[in-house]
């Protein structure tokens, strides 16, 4: 048995084009509805009835660009870890793309005066909005499908890995989820703030300057903590466990600003999406802070060389090991997140 080169198999070419389907269809729809309601609207679209539309539109455009990044790493590096977040991600763009629907209506019929019958406007594109959940829904099923037999295709990584060491195994695991879910704490950061700066803030208040100041501190606060934990550097982990409690604070002022009365008025226009994104980003860092800790505490135990020497690009496959010698040669080229395990691994 071996694993197949990138793309090699049915299952990770139809993985791969599902999400690119789906993905040139939803932006298709996102853009329509967009290039329809400016057209009708005219030199009053940029009211703030209206913004929320190319808001949608930038934020599909990201995620569908993200998803299709992070899929096309996770068939790369055989990581089973970061496909299971990918198909959870897929199922969060369901609920986002059915919120838009809501957020688009009310932003149609915020502002009857922007257009000569905004009743017509909302019902005709009304369906180009519901065929993008739809799609996106349909392909989650597909998908699943494939998932499964990557599953399949790749399962002898996860269970078959011989020679390895139960407890640096599950550390390394740890430390395998722990970058993927920095990776979808990056992508829910992008869209709280381009949200805010689009939607909502005023470019001469002091939120939108807060706002500005947010973005350098919480990408260093990313990058860092992959960083530290890659390289077992305990003062940046330290530091940019630190910051990222103060990220959970700031996401938590931000929801309050959301409800506030003295405040809310400024965020109806797209308070139901900026609330999904915010807690879903709030509870992102934290189950993050909790399993960083985790790595934090393994630092120092033998996994630094399985962690600083992940499975390059220039070999995108190996055969399993066959024999009892070939096995303890390879001691299993993969793991569950594709980097292979090291010689100095103990075989029990």
């Amino acid at each position: 048995m071996a694993v197949e080169p990138l793309f090699g198999t049915r299952a990770q070419r139809a993985f791969i084009i599902t999400i690119v389907v789906q993905a040139i269809v939803v932006i298709t729809m996102v853009g329509l509805t967009f290039g329809t309601v400016r057209s009708e609207a005219g030199n009053r679209f940029d009211g703030l009835g209206y913004k929320t539309l190319p808001c949608y539109l930038a934020l599909f455009i990201l995620a569908e660009i993200f998803e299709f990044v992070m899929a096309f790493d996770a068939l790369r590096s055989r990581n089973i870890i970061q496909l299971m977040g990918i198909f959870l991600f897929h199922g969060a763009l369901i609920v986002f793309s059915a919120l838009q629907v809501h957020e688009t209506k009310v932003a149609i019929y915020g502002c009857p005066t922007c257009v000569s019958d905004y009743v017509q406007l909302w019902l005709y594109v009304q369906h180009f909005l519901i065929v993008a959940p739809c799609v996106i829904a349909a392909s989650w099923f597909f998908l699943m499908f494939w998932f499964r037999e990557l599953y399949s295709e790749f399962g002898w990584v996860i269970f078959h890995v011989v020679g390895a060491n139960p407890k640096l195994k599950s550390m390394y695991q740890y430390y395998q989820i722990f970058i993927c879910l920095l990776k979808f704490d990056f992508f829910c950061f992008v869209g709280v703030t381009m949200q805010l700066l689009i939607v909502v803030l005023n470019s001469s208040s002091a939120e939108f300057g807060v706002t500005i100041a947010a973005i350098p501190v919480v990408l260093f606060l990313l990058a860092g903590c992959a960083y530290a934990v890659r390289n077992e550097i305990k003062w940046l982990m330290a530091l940019s466990l630190a910051l990222m409690v103060a990220a959970m604070t700031y996401f938590l002022y931000k929801l309050v600003r959301f409800y506030e009365p003295s405040s809310e008025a400024q965020y109806v226009s797209t308070r139901a999406t900026l609330t999904v994104f915010t807690v879903v980003a709030f509870l992102l860092l934290l189950t993050t802070f909790a399993i960083g800790i985790k790595c934090f505490r393994d630092f120092d135990k033998g996994l630094y060389e399985s962690k600083t020497h992940d499975l390059g690009g220039n070999s995108q496959y190996l055969p399993s090991p066959r024999t009892q010698g070939g096995m303890a040669e390879h001691q299993s080229s993969y793991f569950t997140g594709g980097a292979p395990l090291q010689p100095q691994i103990s075989i029990e």
